[in-house]
């Protein structure tokens, strides 16, 4: 399928690496020409290098969103190639603290990496975007968002801020040829979820080959109707198909690519 993304320019924050680099590199499979962020210019350089050797054009932007003067700066080089018709607010961080150690400025700081980054790239990209008359914002958000456990309480808040804003943007721009929505992804085997699995594999019992381990730590850990883990190219391609012309007719959707993992009941 033809989703219609080529001559369309993609800003990826967090491209640099995991389900960025993976969402970037779709992006740039389906036509676009895509902008890679992140904080070390060579992690970005070399998914833009990567790119490029696939086919596809990439540039680099280089800053930290945590603050005004980062991304003014990822803004800038963003622009600097062109307009960019989709913002894919994929950059932020988590940590495994417990309510009982998150102290009020973890919470703060999180909500200001997770949360407010994409509201900076949002207030410096969209309004461009309505006077065109086109453009996708697109949150990375999560099942935890709407079915969070005990632990990283402040991790957990700052998806369901994300998934809250998404919704609040898609009504501000309503009628605007802007969509706004959010891709939620379940246990995605990025090189860290794999690592961590096969060295926790052998103290829970779980053995056998990379693919029997995986099966029965999504049994344990993250059980869904598939039975196993998601892959950074399924995340990939729900973005890429919610930033083309195609989904015109999505706003304010949240689109989960977890295997099942949340009951939805709506």
């Amino acid at each position: 399928m033809d989703l219609r993304l080529a001559g369309k320019r993609a800003l990826v924050t967090g491209g640099n690496s995991g389900l960025g680099e993976a969402i970037a590199r779709g992006l740039a499979a389906e036509g676009a020409a895509v902008v890679v962020h992140g904080r070390d210019e060579a992690r970005a350089r070399k998914v833009a290098d990567l790119i490029e050797a696939e086919g596809g054009r990439a540039d680099i932007a280089v800053g930290d969103l945590a603050d005004d003067a980062g991304a003014d700066a990822v803004a800038a080089a963003a622009l600097s190639g062109g307009p960019v018709d989709i913002l894919v607010n994929n950059a932020g961080m988590y940590d495994h603290i417990s309510w009982s150690q998150a102290t009020p400025a973890d919470w703060a700081r999180l909500y200001d990496v997770n949360v407010i980054s994409g509201v900076r790239m949002i207030q410096r990209l969209v309004p461009a975007m309505r006077e065109r008359g086109w453009g996708r914002v697109i949150q990375i958000g999560g099942g935890l968002a709407v079915q969070p456990t005990a632990d990283q309480p402040h991790y957990t808040a700052t998806l369901a801020a994300r998934h809250n804003l998404a919704v609040s943007l898609a009504r501000e721009l309503s009628g605007s040829g802007v969509t706004s929505n959010t891709v939620a992804p379940g246990a995605i085997m990025v090189d860290g979820v794999r690592d961590l699995m096969l060295k926790v594999a052998p103290g829970r019992g779980w053995t056998g080959d990379p693919a029997e381990i995986e099966q029965a730590a999504a049994q344990a850990w993250v059980p869904n109707d598939t039975g196993r883990f998601g892959r950074p190219e399924e995340i990939a391609s729900a973005v890429a198909y919610l930033a083309s012309p195609l989904a015109a007719y999505i706003s304010g959707a949240t689109l989960r690519v977890d295997g099942g993992t949340v009951r939805n009941v709506q």
